[in-house]
């Protein structure tokens, strides 16, 4: 008696925190972005979830080949996709390589290179769809000599993102003369607004520019090719976007046209091979538009130091809406964004006497504006959001937890579930990969195109821990609305998943178990595919799916599928070797190998991601954690590695070990004045890293299913003090 009311007495505590009060705009606002310099790695954004818009130091777009290694100035939407001509009526078919698995063929879309012509269709594939960098809006400013101003002639900068309203304000001096820009971005709406203030603009020296780039085909597009022709090639490694491929399609010749609808509002249709979107501007203020180039526009402001201005992107076909002023765009803003930071949870660090403290309260404000802008659309994210492409611009199924499962933990769960119709649409073709290798239920995409077609890799076609992610996004979002609405809802998608989880596991009759693979590559992405098998997170990521798919037919008054039982009975034990747990039963070398200390320690998602399954020992899971703790190249790891550390540290009651891994003094774990998270030159922003500190800080603040204690994985040397409110614990 005497201990359950001390378990009680703890879970009342646990509310308290969780209910006192937080002054939300304080914590917010103390980590508004300032900036007095150009810096090409700093630049700011403004977006809704579904659109960004990213500006220079000036507050719109006005030196995009500045920025171009950095943080490039990008303006996407989700919808804004292009497919060049497949002139050389390339086939999916001729992507597709038959391995030899559990005794039969199994066809897999994969970077086939065995003639010249596989090989081009490959990268057709991979290439198309690209999302495109829809335009480049910046400000034209001539100097008293009649020159462009440079980036270098920008002085007396002082510019803030304020976090809490979503606006970015831009003071700068062009030869002594001030200027001072306020951008904002519509909340349901893809347009920014934008007010410049300025007695160059009375002058004529101060003009908008327009341009629309043409897409690169490459692996990045950072929205600089201005080129009026488009010499499309295909890349030959495609991953490091080199330009050394054969020519294909032949000249890509896309269409601006300007239309003048009054003396405040104009629209350019730019149409190119598979898209057609329209750009409108309307202003307020005395100014006249003109086309000085191809895709070239300039607004050219008179008669007054002050001006408005909205641009708005939309498709041509879809139906037209009245262009949103600037007024209406920074009230939209203002509200969406009031409403963003008082919704869900919020944590508070001050009068912590660790001094990371502060610093790791800016990446969790930050990380909720980067997430919350680059990643809240109807479909999976890139890894690169809505600022430049990475991949194309194609998402990769396995990285939407990273981007995606900390909004339920926040009491957000609506921003992950406005992304999972896109599983309903893909569904189809989720199947039929299923059944074209022989599979039951739905095999989910790796790397896939808007449409939820697959995209030719020869890792991703043979990843799975993208295959449970379903299931953990349903499962989070029954936690937050337990009804038989939300079982039904995702009923269908759930059973699919577990369906091809239970025919993959092949049964060994001699070893008398279930075997993942061989035909699998791991989340650490180091070994080869026809020789791996038994990879220890995917083995306990299938046992936690599958016992979690069993619940929801109980829930439902289903019959268990016996399938479903029998592999869960038979699975495959984790394997270990000298007491610590392999990376895969396959790689008896798995900590002597050099390349197996690289990439990704996925070993530690078997307790962190997930919580203790009946396969897991947590004393070997401790060893385990020392081991890699001790022995990893962690400066060959990516940015979510250091947060799935710290989950794993958490749950394996090392508090101050999860803290050290957040802050490992790595290049990957390094988080810019803007909040982005540094990869490197290729990657200069990840925003799986930013959603995993999200999702381990909830974590570490509110505990998962069984845990009793307060802030279960912060230290409790008095060295923190953390207040929370509205999170939820993690399974």
């Amino acid at each position: 008696m005497k201990k359950n009311l001390i378990i009680t007495a703890l879970l009342f505590s646990i509310v308290m925190i969780g209910q006192q009060k937080i002054d939300r705009k304080a914590v917010v606002s103390r980590h508004n972005v300032k900036l007095s310099s150009i810096d090409t790695l700093a630049s700011l954004s403004v977006g809704n979830g579904a659109f960004a818009f990213t500006v220079d130091a000036t507050g719109l777009q006005s030196f995009p080949e500045k920025y171009q290694k950095g943080v490039p100035l990008g303006t996407q939407s989700e919808w804004g996709w292009d497919s060049y001509k497949n002139t050389n009526n390339y086939k999916f078919s001729e992507t597709l390589r038959d391995y030899d698995q559990y005794g039969r063929k199994i066809s897999y879309s994969v970077q086939e290179k065995s003639t010249p012509r596989k090989n081009e269709a490959v990268n057709w594939f991979r290439q198309n769809a690209h999302l495109l960098q829809l335009g480049n809006l910046g400000f034209e400013i001539t100097k008293k000599d009649g020159t462009l101003a440079k980036a270098e002639d920008i002085e007396s900068i002082d510019q803030t993102l304020n976090l809490w309203t979503g606006e970015i304000e831009s003071n700068f001096k062009v030869e002594g003369i001030p200027v001072k820009v306020t951008t904002a971005s519509h909340q349901e709406k893809d347009a920014i607004g934008v007010k410049v203030v300025s007695d160059l603009l009375q002058q004529g020296r101060l003009k908008f520019r327009l341009r629309i780039p043409y897409p690169t085909g490459l692996w990045g597009d950072m929205g600089t090719k201005w080129e009026e022709k488009q010499d499309v090639t295909i890349s030959a490694v495609a991953i490091a976007g080199t330009d050394m491929g054969k020519k294909w399609g032949g000249n890509q010749d896309y269409i601006s046209n300007l239309k003048i609808k009054n003396k405040s509002e104009a629209t350019i249709t730019h149409i190119m091979d598979s898209i057609s979107y329209d750009i409108n501007l309307k202003w307020k203020g005395t100014a006249s538009i003109k086309e000085k180039a191809k895709h070239y526009f300039v607004v050219e402001p008179s008669k007054s130091n002050t001006i408005e201005l909205s641009c708005s992107f939309i498709q041509t076909d879809k139906n037209k809406s009245v262009i949103p002023s600037f007024e209406a765009i920074e009230k939209s803003s203002i509200a969406g964004w009031k409403s963003f930071w008082e919704s869900g949870a919020a944590v508070d660090f001050s009068g912590s006497t660790d001094p990371r403290a502060h610093e790791l309260e800016r990446r969790v404000v930050l990380s909720q504006y980067l997430t919350k802008i680059q990643c809240t659309g109807s479909m999976p994210p890139q890894e690169t959001g809505l600022t430049y492409n990475s991949w194309y611009g194609k998402p990769h199924l396995e990285m939407h937890w990273w981007h995606g499962v900390h909004f339920p933990l926040w009491g957000r769960p609506e921003l992950l579930e406005k992304s999972l119709p896109w599983y309903q649409n893909a569904f189809d073709k989720a199947k039929k990969i299923a059944q074209r290798q022989g599979f039951k239920g739905a095999r989910w995409q790796k790397m896939t195109d808007p449409d939820g077609n697959e995209s030719p890799s020869s890792v991703g076609a043979l990843l799975i821990w993208q295959q449970p992610h379903f299931i953990t996004y349903a499962e989070l979002l029954y936690r937050n609305s337990p009804t038989p609405a939300t079982l039904e809802k995702y009923k269908e998608r759930v059973f699919a998943t577990a369906d091809f989880m239970a025919s993959f596991a092949h049964y060994d009759a001699e070893k008398k178990r279930y075997m993942l693979g061989p035909g699998v590559i791991p989340a650490q992405e180091r070994f080869k595919a026809m020789q791996t098998f038994n990879p220890t997170y995917e083995l306990a990521y299938w046992n936690w799916a599958l016992n979690t798919a069993l619940d929801w037919k109980k829930r439902l008054n289903e019959p268990a599928p016996k399938e479903w039982q029998d592999v869960l009975a038979k699975l495959s034990p984790l394997p270990v070797a000298d007491n610590v747990y392999l990376a895969t039963e396959s790689a008896t070398d798995s900590y002597t190998n050099p390349e197996f200390k690289t990439d990704h320690p996925s070993v530690l998602g078997t307790y962190g991601m997930l919580p203790e399954t009946t396969l897991l020992d947590k004393k070997i899971m401790k060893n385990t954690f020392d081991l890699v703790w001790d022995t990893w190249s962690w400066d060959k790891t990516w940015g979510w590695d250091f947060p799935m550390t710290a989950m794993s540290a958490a749950r394996l009651n090392m508090p101050k070990k999860a803290i050290d891994a957040l802050f490992m003094d790595v290049v990957t774990n390094t988080y810019l004045k803007n909040g982005h998270n540094y990869q490197s030159e290729r990657l200069t922003l990840y925003l799986p890293g930013n959603g995993g500190i999200l999702t381990t800080v909830a974590m570490m603040c509110a505990g998962w299913d069984g845990t009793t204690e307060n802030n279960p994985g912060f230290p409790k040397d008095g060295t923190w003090k953390v207040q929370w409110e509205g999170f939820k614990p993690m399974p």
